[in-house]
């Protein structure tokens, strides 16, 4: 298997120089499909921050990146949608979000809000001892103490050391909520759930949305859709804390 990926084939969201070079990075299997963005391609095309794969990989063998908390010395691994990049050392912070174009963006944030993250939940399981395990959409795996959660709900997990994976906040895949859209052509859209379309078979369900703003109804498929508030959003368009 190739180690490396056309620049000509590189996802549109990477929006990366596809000419400069014949290859780039290609992305290491993990919790995200394969458009998510390599943390080489973050560091070097995207951040600017090193130049080189040398400079990359130095980088990274330093310890110096951590994401979701944890930190990452694989130059491919991939990065998607509301993880948490931090480079302590800069004092530097990052949510990873998708624009309007779909392009994937990094939104600097504080030090405070790089203490938790947005996490949708991907399954549920009951696991030895009767507890309840949520199976979360970037690859974690939490433990809980009631079945209020379910999938396609999100949750607000907490990073902090002190109380690592602790569930803060949550909030219900149902209409009235808020969700942002992360996929198809309305992505990076916020929107208030106005119906909820459930088809038989394997066809994706259908979501309808009224844009924040302008109350103008779009329709989307569930799979694209990631709680991000009750009432109103936790975060804004472009993931700044409120």
């Amino acid at each position: 298997m190739s180690n490396h990926l056309k620049r000509l084939n590189s996802p549109g969201s990477w929006r990366i120089a596809k000419k400069t070079n014949t290859f780039v990075t290609k992305t290491a299997p993990g919790p995200h499909n394969a458009s998510a963005m390599p943390m080489a391609v973050w560091l070097r095309d995207h951040m600017g921050i090193a130049l080189t794969m040398s400079e990359v990989k130095r980088v990274l063998k330093s310890r110096a990146v951590l994401v979701n908390g944890a930190v990452c010395t694989d130059p491919k691994m991939g990065i998607g949608v509301f993880d948490i990049i931090a480079l302590p050392s800069v004092d530097k912070y990052f949510r990873i979000l998708r624009a309007k174009r779909g392009d994937i963006v990094s939104v600097p944030i504080s030090a405070e809000a790089a203490q938790s993250r947005l996490c949708k939940i991907a399954d549920k399981t009951i696991v030895k001892g009767g507890k309840i395990q949520l199976n979360l959409r970037y690859g974690a795996n939490i433990i809980v103490d009631t079945q209020d959660y379910k999938p396609k709900d999100s949750v607000v997990v907490s990073m902090n050391p002190e109380n690592k994976f602790e569930v803060t906040d949550h909030f219900a895949f149902k209409e009235g909520n808020t969700a942002m859209v992360i996929g198809g052509r309305h992505s990076g859209k916020i929107g208030k759930i106005t119906q909820i379309d459930v088809l038989p078979g394997s066809i994706p369900n259908r979501v309808i949305l009224a844009e924040d703003g302008t109350g103008e109804a779009f329709e989307t498929i569930e799979n694209y859709v990631f709680m991000i508030g009750r009432e109103e959003s936790v975060i804004s368009e472009w993931g700044i804390e409120q």
